[in-house]
């Protein structure tokens, strides 16, 4: 969108987790307010009509209307957290946030790198976007405590994770899927 522009790329106005969703991974999509040709998003241009604001959170009428239904479906990205990540991000401070997100990129890096057997990248985002931190470096040290796991097939890596971050999830109530609008 012409004169919208973002230095973060992680973090998105309206609480999406760009840093760690499959298109933004893939370069497919340059990140909210990133790069040339961006398609026409309302939430932007409503930052533009508000001066500019950073975070919606940061606007004086947030929470608007906008923000109704917001977290209903799913893009390419699960959009089931973005109230409680901008409530997150307004808390804490966004470099705070960011420096979670960086670590939560790198995790989902390394499961991307290590245990995709092709089927499992929107389960991975999906997973490190959705649980804790804490739970998410508990999969990894089962993972690295599993004493047979450089014996097993990629396919059997890929499972063994799998199940890890459905239990992970299925503890909090979590559902490990994208919900799409019918």
């Amino acid at each position: 969108m012409k004169g919208f522009n973002r230095p973060n790329q992680l973090f998105s106005l309206c609480g999406l987790n760009c840093g760690l969703c499959p298109m933004f991974l893939n370069k497919n999509c340059p990140g909210c307010g990133g790069g040339e040709g961006n398609q026409s998003c309302k939430i932007a241009r409503c930052s533009l009509e508000h001066d500019g604001v950073e975070y919606c959170f940061q606007c004086s009428e947030y929470p608007c209307e906008k923000y109704e239904h917001i977290d209903d479906f799913d893009s390419f990205i699960t959009h089931q957290s973005r109230k409680a990540d901008l409530e997150k991000a307004r808390c804490f401070g966004i470099e705070a946030y960011n420096v979670e997100q960086v670590e939560k990129a790198k995790i989902l890096d390394f499961l991307l790198s290590n245990y995709n057997d092709g089927r499992k990248k929107t389960l991975f985002c999906v997973a490190v976007n959705l649980l804790d931190l804490q739970d998410l470096k508990a999969a990894l040290l089962a993972i690295e405590c599993k004493p047979d796991m450089k014996t097993l097939t990629l396919k059997e890596k890929s499972a063994f994770v799998e199940n890890l971050l459905q239990t992970a999830a299925s503890n909090k109530n979590i559902e490990l899927k994208l919900h799409k609008k019918k």
